[in-house]
């Protein structure tokens, strides 16, 4: 159990040090969606699967808003057509951010957070720039390790962190792989996903309680094994259909 104790450990550390940063995340959140608007959520590459863990699944709710270029984060076809170089590619081309934004009226009283366990790539540091130049709150998830290795290699001379008004710090070490073999120079099992995944749910919980303590009690999608078929099918189409209602006021019209 040796990835199990390391992650472990890994969310110990965030639990130690993040407090401060994820409840701030989750104060804007609840500040946002209680108002009607949208939290934007955008990552590349694995981060994708810290998007999808915000909305949709079970366990959440309308308000988070998934944006997610599959040009980036396509990994599973690894060498060929849509394969890894080209998804590793893309991510760093400088101007894509802007083209991914003015799909969108981006409105101060909206928010987003930006995944990025680097911080170093030119779509999500420029998304980044790009959200806060109109106003949009932007709280950062990355690795404050991995980030401060090298130096960063956009043309701003920044990184993610120096465009966010919270950062939130994955702890995970450089190079993301948390466990040394014998035999082996470098290590395996990387942590950054746990880590993200663990953020985002902090987020979502304290988000939802403080959302429940003003009296706004947002449709949960639910499994019919826990609240019964029809309360599940009733939950899923408010959810669906509230979300839809959020989405459609920030996708850019005419």
């Amino acid at each position: 159990m040796r990835w199990i104790r390391r992650a472990v450990e890994l969310l110990g550390e965030i639990e130690r040090t993040q407090e401060e940063a994820i409840e701030a995340a989750a104060t804007i959140a609840a500040r946002v969606i209680g108002s009607g608007g949208v939290v934007h959520t955008f990552g590349t590459g694995h981060s994708r699967m810290a998007v999808e863990e915000m909305f949709p699944r079970y366990g959440s709710y309308p308000g988070f808003h998934p944006v997610v270029e599959l040009s980036m984060t396509f990994y599973t076809q690894v060498g060929g057509a849509n394969g890894m170089r080209q998804a590793m590619f893309i991510e760093r081309v400088e101007g894509l951010a802007e083209q991914i934004l003015a799909n969108y009226e981006l409105r101060p009283t909206d928010a987003a957070i930006v995944f990025s366990v680097s911080g170093l790539n030119a779509v999500p540091i420029e998304m980044a720039m790009g959200l806060r130049k109109a106003g949009v709150p932007v709280i950062a998830v990355t690795s404050m390790r991995e980030t401060n290795a090298v130096e960063p290699g956009h043309p701003s001379g920044t990184r993610l962190a120096d465009h966010a008004d919270v950062v939130i710090d994955l702890c995970t070490p450089v190079g993301d792989a948390l466990c040394g073999i014998d035999g082996l120079t470098e290590p395996v099992g990387p942590g950054s996903t746990v880590a993200a995944v663990a953020v985002v749910n902090e987020i979502k919980v304290r988000t939802a309680e403080r959302l429940a303590e003003d009296g706004l009690v947002p449709p949960v999608i639910s499994s019919a094994k826990l609240v019964g078929p029809r309360r599940a099918e009733e939950l899923f189409e408010a959810a669906y259909l509230e979300h839809a209602r959020r989405a459609a006021e920030v996708l850019r019209k005419p």
